[in-house]
């Protein structure tokens, strides 16, 4: 039902108003009230405010037409429609009344055909403007599901550092995730296999935004259960694999770099499944990038099976991993931050530096280099000294 206030201070105007639109108001259509000057109307308003159309004469006595339309603007509602009326020698005061945002007007003698095909203008807009606020309602709420689901995916990534006060004299790891939009497909995870063993995982989700977040933790989970089961890194690919490829939605995968650190001996075992290589920074300064095996990235075909490669970190020896929100950052000419440009990061370090510096000096190099270029990808890394 449309509520409509006519508001003038001549006693036919209602009779007129309630005869030509007696179907519609019989029918529930239209509600009509009425006043017969601008302080009559706005105790109208206060009693019933979702009256939305407002049928105005500008020359009344105590309040005119143009009093009350700022009174209604003042309001702050954005469906309400004021329709001013008055005689056609008064363009002066309905060029004043539209200036001053009225929606149309129509001139008396009122013809009352016009004046419905103006409601109903009116009411078009309201509607449209109805669906506006419907719409910037539900956005809102999903901006909140979405300050809800970044809080969730955080709350998967490990954030306590150090990680493993016991290996503390043994080990420094440092990992952060900033995701490109609220929520990402990137995800990094280690935990305790035994005493003498840690798994470190890095990964990459296809896609960005809600989809890829949802398979990010799918993913993270299904790694992070085959890995507690004490598994060669091969083996926890393969089975992990077989499970997201098998009940995976079309077209998303995940790259991942799965390895198991011997705290004790420093000898690493990994599997990579399609992941960018990590980078290792020895302590004598030279920098090595591991070879790609070839290997699938998980969750395309259940028969891929994984290989084991193994790595010797030596005392002060860094394992920088990555995803390629790091290299393949572009700044605002298309230029790609590059592996070279983060070797040179890691090479700059000094011998004592602590994995979290490592981190931040990467992340503040891109930052210099993109400068202010939007972030296209989700910038993750996880990285592991050898103490």
């Amino acid at each position: 039902m449309v509520k409509i206030l006519s508001v003038d201070d001549e006693a036919p105007i209602e009779l007129m108003m309630r005869h030509h639109f007696r179907r519609k108001i019989r029918s529930g259509e239209y509600e009509f009230f009425f006043a017969h000057n601008g302080l009559e109307a706005l105790a109208v308003l206060a009693n019933t405010p979702d009256i939305e159309i407002i049928l105005c004469d500008i020359n009344m006595p105590e309040m005119d037409g143009l009093t009350l339309l700022a009174k209604v603007n003042e309001m702050h509602n954005p469906a309400m429609r004021v329709i001013m009326v008055s005689a056609y020698g008064d363009m002066e005061n309905i060029r004043q009344a539209m200036n001053d945002g009225a929606f149309d007007f129509v001139t008396k003698p009122i013809d009352m055909d016009d004046l419905a095909l103006t409601i109903e203008k009116a009411i078009e807009q309201i509607r449209y403007v109805h669906e506006s606020q419907k719409e910037h309602t539900q956005l809102e709420s999903l901006k909140e599901d979405l300050v809800s689901a970044k809080e969730i995916q955080q709350s998967f990534l490990p954030r306590t550092f150090p990680p493993f006060p016991e290996d503390s004299d043994k080990v420094d790891i440092y990992a952060s995730m900033d995701a490109a939009k609220d929520v990402g497909g990137d995800f990094y995870d280690f935990f305790r296999i035994d005493d003498d063993h840690i798994a470190l995982v890095i990964a990459d989700v296809c896609g960005k935004g809600i989809p890829a977040a949802l398979f990010m933790a799918v993913s993270r989970t299904i790694i992070h259960s085959k890995g507690m089961q004490g598994v060669s890194a091969a083996e926890c690919m393969t089975e992990s694999n077989l499970l997201l490829a098998n009940s995976s939605v079309k077209y998303m995968f995940v790259t991942v770099f799965y390895a198991i650190l011997n705290t004790k001996t420093g000898l690493v075992t990994y599997s990579n499944a399609g992941h960018n290589p990590p980078h290792i920074l020895r302590a004598d300064g030279t920098i090595e990038q591991l070879p790609m095996d070839g290997r699938f990235m998980v969750g395309v075909f259940p028969e891929e099976e994984y290989a084991d490669t193994t790595l010797q970190l030596e005392h002060g020896d860094v394992l920088a991993m990555y995803t390629d929100g790091v290299t393949e950052a572009t700044d605002s000419d298309g230029m790609m931050f590059g592996s070279e440009r983060l070797d040179s990061i890691l090479r700059s370090q000094e011998s004592g530096v602590r994995s979290q510096e490592i981190v931040e000096a990467v992340k503040a190099g891109v930052a210099d280099f993109v400068k202010d270029a939007e972030q296209s990808d989700d910038i993750t890394m996880l990285v592991v000294k050898r103490l």
